[in-house]
This record gives C-alpha cells, structure tokens and sequence, in this order.
C-alpha cells in the first residue's frame, strides 16, 4: 500500500483518456517512472467540477477524506488515494483496479455470500461517510477477490442524507468488529480527515458513528427513497 502511495505522489503522470459517463471532469492516467509502466490511477481535478448547492468546491478533497476513513477504521475499502497537482491542476489521485466491471453490488451481492461480511463494511462505511451517492456500480471486486468502494467525492455533508444501495443488512445487529471500526470514529475524527473538511462535518461523522454505537443496528430505509439513481 505504501509504494502505491508513493508512486501516486511521485510517478510520472500522463493522460490515458476521459472516463465516460461521469459528471466531473475525471480521468484514467498513466503512472511512469524513468519511462516504464508502473499502474494507473484516477485523477480528478479541481478545475474539472461542475459547481454544486449541496456541497463546497474540492470534492477531490473528500475523495481523500474517504480514503483516510476506510483506513481509520481498518476495513481497506477505498483504493488508495492522495492529492497532488496533475496535469489539470491539483485533485485527487486514486490508484485504479482491474475489475470485471460486469460485476457490481448487485451482482456480487446475490453470487457471493461469502462476501456478505465485506458488504457490510461497506454499509457501516457509507454511514459514517454519509454518502449521497452509492450506486451499485461504485463497488468493485478484483481478481483476488477484494471488494473496492470508489467515486467518494459526495460524502461528508453535515445533513444526514444518506443514498445508497446498500440496504440488505437493514435492522441487523452490526457485528463486534464493525462495532470496533465505529467506536474508534465515535471517539475522535482523525485529525487527518478533520483537516480536509469543515467543522460542521466533521462534528456530524462523529455523531453518526456514535449512534452506530449506541443503537448497534444497520439503519433501515423506511422512505424507500434514499437511493441514488441511477441505481448502477
């Protein structure tokens, strides 16, 4: 993990093309150290926003933001992820996977159970991300069968607003160890995230992981209508 961070700060970084269908400026780039191959990765830069209501310019911030939440609470869900100056600019720059994109959430959901687990680390991470937009096709599983969240730029609102897919494990107890993973956030945002957001937001992760805590169930979607859409 660590040599993949520094490649993302100090590789040389060369524009593949434009990733379709994102509402962002967002782009696969090539990472080349001395001239030879080294990975890919996601770069998303400031510049390439469009202007949002709900939230403040530097979703690329909030890409970091999410990486350094799944790591915080040790569930290894969010590829990798820095920010540097680019060829656009300064945004996010996230280690790209190699995944059978046929597959997603739903698909994985139903073929795999003995992923079940992981799939409720992403529903534990989504809440105290408080994330606007999880589609099923923002989750990724690669050939070692490791289960990826990515696209995390429209987390961390100060208003509860979550929207996601993942909805299966409503009203079930939240296993000790994911219990553990919110504890730690119930105690104290890492300042880490803290510095990528404001006050406002960072308060509110603190506060839904402490009722992660106390109430020790995944929440249930009465509404029916915190779902993103579209839904892949």
């Amino acid at each position: 993990m660590t040599d993949r961070l520094h490649l993302l700060a100090t590789a040389q970084v060369d524009i593949e093309g434009r990733m379709p269908w994102s509402s962002n400026a967002t782009f696969l780039v090539n990472l080349s150290v001395d001239g030879l191959p080294m990975g890919q990765a996601i770069y998303k830069p400031l510049r390439g926003e469009r202007p949002l209501w709900d939230f403040e310019p530097g979703l690329h911030r909030r890409e970091l933001a999410a990486y350094l939440l799944s790591e915080a609470m040790g569930i290894d869900l969010v590829p990798p992820t820095i920010i540097r100056d680019g060829p656009h600019g300064e945004g996010s720059m996230q280690w790209f996977v190699e995944a059978d994109h046929q597959q997603h959430y739903f698909t994985i959901y139903e073929a795999r159970e003995d992923l079940r687990d992981v799939m409720r680390e992403v529903a534990l991470f989504d809440i105290l991300a408080n994330n606007t937009d999880r589609k099923s096709g923002h989750v990724l599983i690669d050939g070692d069968d490791h289960i990826w969240g990515i696209d995390h730029g429209l987390c961390f609102a100060a208003a509860f607003k979550l929207r996601t897919v993942v909805w299966e494990f409503g009203g079930e107890i939240v296993p000790d160890e994911l219990l553990a993973a919110a504890t730690k956030i119930a105690d104290g945002v890492p300042l880490k995230i803290a510095a990528l957001l404001n006050d406002e937001e960072v308060a509110a992760i603190q506060e839904r992981a402490q009722w992660v805590v106390e109430h020790r169930v995944f929440p249930v979607d009465n509404s029916g209508r915190r779902y993103p859409w579209p839904l892949v």
